[in-house]
């Protein structure tokens, strides 16, 4: 099969095509980051593409972690810039009626956030088309933009760096984790069953409750006298909304990694 991964240098991306590689199927990668041609906010910049793909796997967007959300959600550039991505791709996709699954996020339910807004918009265009959604709860694994890093990222550079991880928040605001790797198998577990699977959402995740302080104090334990030092900030990217994960997904996949072993790997790596 040959396969479109959009978004394919994210910590998600990059997995994803190496696992598929893998299985011998053919890849091909298409993301701004490693390449400025291959930008989704250029129209109809998939036409030459999709009438020779089997599948689409819809991974691209601005986005990132809580620092990076907070800085630019709100602004016109990061708006703008997801707006042209989701329209111009999902035409593509409309137009040569490519199977495809879109990366959603958790957050898609939060109507405060302007990232979680654009990915409830990007599920409607799915719901159109035909596609399948997932909803991310917070992947982690290695990242090579580093400008958009996530929390799990930056607890581990700042204890390499400095033996000591200062947070921006109190950490008592929940998150649930997913290895990168599990993200992958069940991705393609759901991209072998395409057809077959009824449900047109899933919720991808480790479906485990942790706290951010308890994250950054497990990270620092894999460090020499490493300091946790607890900020004064709230959970402003997403004000403590919590909702349960719908589970319909574990009637095919369910998560192998523990978020000790997960975070382990991506320090080793980061050595490496």
């Amino acid at each position: 099969m040959k396969i479109l991964v959009l978004g394919s240098s994210g910590q998600i991306g990059q997995p994803l095509a190496k696992y598929f590689r893998k299985l011998n199927h053919q890849v091909v990668e298409f993301d701004n980051f490693s390449n400025s041609l291959t930008d989704l906010r250029i129209p109809h910049i998939l036409d030459t593409i999709l009438p020779t793909i089997d599948f689409v796997f819809f991974l691209a967007f601005d986005a990132g972690g809580s620092v990076y959300l907070k800085t630019y959600q709100d602004s016109y550039e990061f708006i703008s810039n997801n707006i042209k991505i989701m329209d111009n791709t999902f035409e593509s996709l409309r137009k040569y009626k490519t199977p495809f699954i879109f990366a959603s996020s958790q957050m898609a339910t939060m109507g405060h956030s302007s990232y979680g807004r654009l990915k409830h918009i990007g599920e409607k265009y799915t719901h159109c088309l035909n596609g399948k959604i997932v909803r991310f709860w917070n992947v982690y694994g290695h990242e090579r933009d580093l400008h958009k890093s996530h929390v799990i990222t930056d607890f581990i550079l700042m204890a390499r760096r400095n033996h000591r991880i200062d947070m921006k928040t109190t950490g008592e605001e929940s998150r649930q984790f997913l290895y990168s790797e599990d993200c992958c198998e069940c991705l393609a577990i759901l991209l072998d069953k395409f057809n077959e699977h009824k449900e047109r959402e899933y919720d991808i995740t480790s479906f485990e409750w942790i706290k951010i302080v308890d994250v950054a104090r497990l990270v620092a334990s894999n460090f020499d006298d490493c300091l946790v030092c607890r900020g004064e900030e709230s959970d402003e990217v997403q004000k403590d909304s919590l909702r349960e994960p719908d589970k319909n997904i574990l009637k095919y996949w369910k998560p192998k990694t523990p978020l000790e072993v997960g975070v382990k790997n991506i320090i080793n790596g980061y050595k490496d």
